[in-house]
């Protein structure tokens, strides 16, 4: 199990969990389950804030917007990043305040900034962050002359895949050459507040070179903003801590990430703002699943399960590794050679191929390891498959945080 107060382990592995309390949660609340540990998520965020004692460290929401989640990380005095109205709102449901909730708008469609801006309106220590002169326009016709965050794009990204590295991808924010021009312009009709930049998802102790990059172009585009029209807030790196999916991959080395960034940025009045999402929540969950088909083709072992792409769409999506254990299988059981597909009719609906695993029966429960980030958030309900239920733990405690949704749910809509 993960360690106490001090922060914890660096990572949470998925032979840590304790498998007789899975398999009894997924006899009681059936599968596909989704399983998040608050106490873990309450470590993570001690670890980061022990790290980066001096930044403004904010959740990335879009990893995990339970409630649960939320609660916890706004109990261990994080921080807020939404890229939604829809996370906007999650946040002050969960009790967050407007002075600590930022939204950064990515080409936000007309919903999100009416609610956005209604929201500004009755909590105005709101901060709105904008990566196109189109969104300054449309908030301008809205009223809004609040707290303005520039995003930047610094022409520099990474990841641990094309789809989710962001830095120099031209959909996200302003070329980080205009920006600086922007905020003296913009700063005489809004409360500029800060400039902001993301490098990507999943980003690696090994390489820093890219994210060192980013961070010494967001320094020195903070020291000319601040030399044109004052002092600035924060500046807003991002996030996109990666945490190792594969057993033998070493944890995130966060003090040396931390060390690169303040060496990166340089001197400043401005306070260092990050935006980690991944790393709190991922070694937080696992999602259970139970055996349904045994099938011997060709070349492996056929293991049918009712979780798929609907459940936990990552393996499809950026064909990504999540850790497989058979919780139900004794220590000494057979190995076999494993691909654990779901029930989704599609050829991609594979969790792992050739896999090494405890040789299964129909029945045994399987659980699926770092599932806590963009796990249930990127859940669908295609093929007409309800989403799945989700627990959360405290301790001893157990509260049925989602239930599971049921066909009448997903019909609820049709006329």
């Amino acid at each position: 199990m993960s360690g106490g107060g001090d922060g914890g382990s660096e990572i949470r592995r998925l032979d840590e969990w304790n498998d007789d309390r899975l398999v009894a949660l997924a006899e009681e609340y059936e599968t596909p389950l989704y399983v998040v540990d608050r106490r873990r998520i309450t470590e993570n965020c001690a670890r980061l804030r022990a790290a980066f004692p001096d930044a403004d460290v904010r959740y990335a929401a879009k990893a995990h917007t339970g409630q649960p989640v939320l609660r916890s990380v706004r109990e261990a005095g994080l921080g807020i990043e939404c890229a939604s109205a829809g996370e906007v709102e999650r946040a002050f449901d969960a009790g967050f305040t407007g002075d600590r909730i930022q939204y950064t708008a990515v080409n936000p469609p007309d919903r999100d900034l009416d609610l956005v801006t209604a929201r500004w309106r009755e909590h105005p220590e709101l901060t709105i962050t904008v990566g196109a002169e189109d969104t300054v326009d449309r908030l301008r016709e809205r009223g809004f002359d609040g707290r303005l965050c520039i995003r930047a794009n610094p022409g520099v990204g990474a990841g641990h895949h094309e789809k989710v590295s962001t830095g120099a991808n031209a959909k996200f924010g302003i070329p980080i050459e205009r920006v600086a021009d922007l905020a003296a312009r913009w700063a005489e009709e809004f409360d500029l507040v800060g400039v902001h930049a993301h490098a990507g998802s999943g980003i690696s102790g090994d390489d820093l070179s890219a994210h060192r990059e980013l961070v010494s172009r967001m320094g020195d585009l903070c020291r000319e903003i601040e030399s044109r029209v004052g002092s600035l807030e924060f500046v807003d790196v991002g996030g996109g801590f990666g945490v190792p999916y594969r057993e033998e991959e070493p944890p995130l080395d966060l003090e040396a990430v931390a060390e690169a960034t303040r060496e990166a940025l340089g001197n400043l009045d401005a306070t260092l703002s990050i935006e980690p999402g991944r790393y709190v929540v991922a070694d937080a969950g696992v999602l259970l699943t139970t055996v349904n088909t045994v099938k011997r083709a060709r070349d492996a072992t056929v293991v049918g399960v009712d979780a798929g792409m609907t459940t936990l769409l990552r393996p499809a999506m950026y064909d990504a590794y999540h850790a497989i254990r058979n919780l139900s299988a004794p220590e000494d059981a057979e190995q076999i050679d494993a691909t654990v597909a779901g029930p989704i009719c599609e050829s991609a609906d594979v969790l792992c191929e050739h896999r090494s695993l405890s040789r299964p029966d129909r029945g045994d429960i399987l659980a699926i390891g770092n599932a806590g980030a963009y796990g249930y958030e990127m859940s669908s309900t295609y093929n007409s498959r309800p989403r799945p239920a989700e627990v959360a733990l405290s301790g001893t405690t157990v509260v049925l945080a989602r239930r599971r949704e049921t066909l009448t749910d997903l019909t609820a809509l049709e006329q």
